[in-house]
C-alpha cells in the first residue's frame, strides 16, 4: 500500500481569462504527462465549446507524476472554470483537494471572481499558493500585484511565484511548491470505503463513469459498493485513475482521485456529491463536500416538435450527470406544449447548456424568457415558491410578493466608477461599500435585484467599461417588492410563455419595447393581429400587425401612377415618332395622335 505522503490534490482557481488552462498546459508537459506530439492549447479544455469560446467550462481531473529530490510523487490536478456562472464546478473541485494555485494575471491584476474563489478555497482550509501569470507581457505590472496579493492573503512577497503559462516561466517552481507548501492527503487506508463522486459524465457503451475522491479506506475491482444518497448497490466492474483517458487499476488507494464504471444505464441512479462504501464494511459517516446547488436564473425548454419530448428528457438526464447544477422539472404550456422549466447558475449557464443540447444531443429547443423564482404570500395559507409566472394566483388573493437579491461586487478602474453607479442605480441597485484597493482600482459593492442583472446588465456593464470591469454575485436573500405580472395578448388571448414579473415603474416601457420586437418578429397573416401588453384588465402598449393582402388598385396611386403616365407618354411618343416618317398620311397622323389624348385623359380620369 503506498503512503500517502507522495500524494498531492490541487485545483487551479482564478478569474475568467487570467491562463488557468495554459498553464495546465505547462505543467502536463514539464511532468512528462503528455507526449510532445499530442500537446495543443488548451489540452484539458476537451469540448468544442471551450475551444471557441476562450473558456473552460467543466472541471477537469488528471493525475501527473513528478520526481522531487529523487523521491516520485503523484499530482491529482483538477483544472476549474473561471465564470462566475460555473462556480458551483469550483466548490467541487476545491472539496476534492488540499491546495489550490491561487492565479492572477499581471496585466489585469485581482478580479472579483478571484476574491470568490479564494473565499471559497479558504472556507474549505486549503493550502494556498499565489502565482502571477503573464509576467513576460509589456502592460505586465508585477509589483503592483504583488501588492494586492499581499494585501489579499496577507502572506510575504517571497511566497508568491512569478511565471508564465505561455513561455514555461516558474513552472519548476510552481511544481516544486506543490510538493512543499501543500499537504498530503490525511485519510485511515484501513477504516471503510469513504468516497465522494464529485463528476460523473455518461458512456454509450458503458453507461455512468463516475469520478470520485477516497477520503478513508480504498477500493479494488470486483467490490461490492454501496451508493448511500440512492441506497442502490453494484459491482465495481471497473476501477481506475484518470490520465489523459482513463487508465484501469486493481486498486484506487486512499487519498486518491479515480473512476468507477458499475453498468448503472439510468442516470437519476446517481447523485453528484454522494458518498460510495463498500456493502460488507459500510462507513457510518457521508463526506459533506459543497452544498446543493441553488439555481439563480429560471426558463422553459420546450422541444421544437412535441414528439421529440422523450428525447429531450433523456438528453437532460445525461447532461445533468456531467453538469450537477442543471436542475430541471417537467411543465406545460398552452403555448408551446410539453417542455421543462430549467433552472441555471447564470446566462451564460442558460447559452451553454442551449448550445450543449444542440451539439452533443441534437436537440433544437425554444427557450424561454429567462426569469427568476419568486415567495408568494397570499392572503390565506403558505408562502408559495414560484419559478413560473403562469402558476401566480389572481392578484387579489396576493398579499404581497418578494424577490431574490444579491450582493453584486464589481471591480473597475476610477474613470468607470460613475458610469458603474448610473447603472446600478437604473437596475434599482443600493451601493454599500466603496474601496480603493489601488489607486488604479476600485471595488463597488451593490445591493440589487437578481431580476434586473437577468436580462442584459452584465453586455451592459461591459460597454461602458470597454472590458475593463470584473462583476461577480452571491444570494443575500428576499424582499419584498413592488411587483406586477405583465401579460402578453394576442388577439385577446394570454400567451404564457411570453408573460414577465417586473417592477410596476418599468412595466409599461418594458411592456412597449416587446410589443414593438413582437410585431418585427411575428409575420403577417389573413387576419389582423393585435399585440397587447397587459397588467391585470389593464392595456398598456399595443401594436398592430395588418393583415396580409394583394392591393390591384395600388398601381393607380402615388408613385405608381407616376410611372403609368411615364410609361404612357413615352408610348404615344413612339407613335408619333413612328407616324411621322412618312408611314401614314398627315391627316390620319393627327387623328391617330387624337385618339391617343382622348384615351389618356380618360385613364387619368
Amino acid at each position: 500500500m503506498k503512503s500517502l505522503e507522495h500524494l498531492r490534490n490541487f485545483c487551479i482557481i482564478a478569474h475568467i481569462d487570467h491562463g488557468k488552462s495554459t498553464l495546465a498546459d505547462r505543467l502536463l508537459e514539464n511532468t512528462k504527462t503528455i507526449m510532445e506530439r499530442d500537446m495543443q492549447a488548451q489540452l484539458l479544455d476537451d469540448m468544442d465549446l471551450e475551444r471557441e469560446r476562450g473558456i473552460t467550462i467543466k472541471s477537469k481531473a488528471i493525475q501527473m507524476d513528478y520526481l522531487y529530490q529523487g523521491k516520485k510523487y503523484v499530482f491529482n490536478l483538477i483544472d476549474t472554470p473561471g465564470h462566475v456562472d460555473f462556480s458551483y464546478e469550483v466548490s467541487r473541485s476545491i472539496a476534492s483537494c488540499e491546495g489550490a494555485l491561487l492565479l492572477v494575471d499581471a496585466t489585469q491584476g485581482i478580479q472579483a471572481q478571484t476574491i470568490s474563489n479564494l473565499y471559497l478555497a479558504l472556507d474549505h482550509d486549503l493550502e494556498i499558493i499565489p502565482i502571477i501569470n503573464k509576467v513576460d507581457m509589456d502592460g505586465a505590472m508585477i509589483e503592483e500585484v504583488k501588492d494586492q496579493i499581499v494585501d489579499l492573503l496577507g502572506c510575504t512577497r517571497e511566497e508568491i511565484i512569478e511565471a508564465s503559462g505561455k513561455t514555461g516561466i516558474g513552472i519548476a517552481n510552481i511544481l516544486n511548491a506543490v510538493v512543499e507548501r501543500i499537504p498530503c492527503p490525511k485519510g485511515d487506508a484501513d477504516a471503510p470505503l469513504q468516497a465522494m463522486i464529485f463528476d460523473s459524465v455518461f458512456n454509450s457503451f458503458r453507461g455512468v463513469i463516475a469520478y470520485f475522491r477516497i477520503f478513508n479506506g480504498s477500493i479494488k475491482k470486483g467490490d461490492k459498493v454501496k451508493f448511500v444518497n440512492t441506497g442502490k448497490e453494484y459491482t465495481a466492474d471497473e476501477i481506475g485513475i484518470l490520465k489523459m483517458k482513463i487508465e484501469e487499476r486493481d486498486t484506487v488507494e486512499c487519498g486518491s482521485v479515480g473512476y468507477i464504471i458499475t453498468g448503472i444505464k439510468q442516470a437519476k441512479e446517481i447523485k453528484v456529491g454522494d458518498t460510495i462504501t463498500l456493502t460488507a464494511n459500510p462507513t457510518q459517516e457521508i463526506v459533506r463536500g459543497f452544498e446543493d446547488v441553488k439555481p439563480m436564473v429560471f426558463a422553459g425548454i420546450y422541444p421544437m416538435d412535441s414528439d421529440d419530448f422523450e428525447d429531450l428528457r433523456d438528453s437532460l438526464e445525461k447532461l445533468q450527470l456531467n453538469d450537477a447544477s442543471l436542475v430541471y422539472e417537467p411543465e406545460t404550456s398552452i403555448a408551446l406544449g410539453f417542455g421543462f422549466r430549467c433552472g441555471f447558475l447564470g446566462l451564460l449557464h442558460l447559452e451553454i447548456i442551449n448550445e450543449r443540447l444542440e451539439r452533443e444531443y441534437d436537440q433544437s429547443v425554444i427557450i424561454t424568457v429567462p426569469q427568476v423564482s419568486y415567495h408568494c404570500y397570499p392572503n390565506k395559507g403558505e408562502r408559495m415558491l414560484l419559478h413560473n409566472t403562469a402558476d401566480l394566483p389572481d392578484i387579489t388573493l396576493i398579499h404581497h410578493l418578494e424577490e431574490p437579491w444579491i450582493k453584486s461586487q464589481i471591480i473597475t478602474t476610477p474613470e468607470f466608477v460613475g458610469n458603474i453607479m448610473n447603472l446600478c442605480m437604473d437596475k434599482r441597485g443600493i451601493l454599500t461599500n466603496q474601496i480603493y484597493l489601488t489607486t488604479t482600482r476600485v471595488e463597488l459593492s451593490f445591493e440589487m435585484p437578481l431580476a434586473e442583472i437577468v436580462f442584459d446588465f452584465y453586455d451592459r456593464l461591459k460597454s461602458i467599461t470597454k472590458g475593463y470591469a470584473s462583476f461577480d454575485y452571491s444570494m443575500i436573500g428576499y424582499r419584498e417588492g413592488d411587483l406586477v405580472k405583465l401579460d402578453i395578448k394576442l388577439n385577446g388571448e394570454n400567451v404564457d410563455a411570453l408573460s414577465a414579473m417586473i417592477h410596476r415603474d418599468k412595466a409599461y416601457d418594458f411592456g412597449h419595447k416587446l410589443c414593438e420586437k413582437l410585431k418585427e418578429l411575428i409575420p403577417k397573416q389573413q387576419f389582423v393581429i393585435a399585440i397587447q401588453a397587459a397588467i391585470g384588465a389593464k392595456i398598456v402598449a399595443r401594436e398592430t400587425i395588418s393583415a396580409m393582402r394583394k392591393d390591384v388598385t395600388a398601381k393607380c396611386y402615388g408613385k405608381g401612377l407616376e410611372n403609368r403616365r411615364r410609361d404612357d407618354m413615352r408610348q404615344f411618343e413612339v407613335s408619333t415618332t413612328r407616324a411621322s416618317c412618312g408611314l401614314k398620311p398627315l391627316e390620319e397622323r393627327k387623328k391617330r395622335i387624337t385618339c391617343i389624348r382622348v384615351s389618356i385623359k380618360e385613364f387619368l380620369q
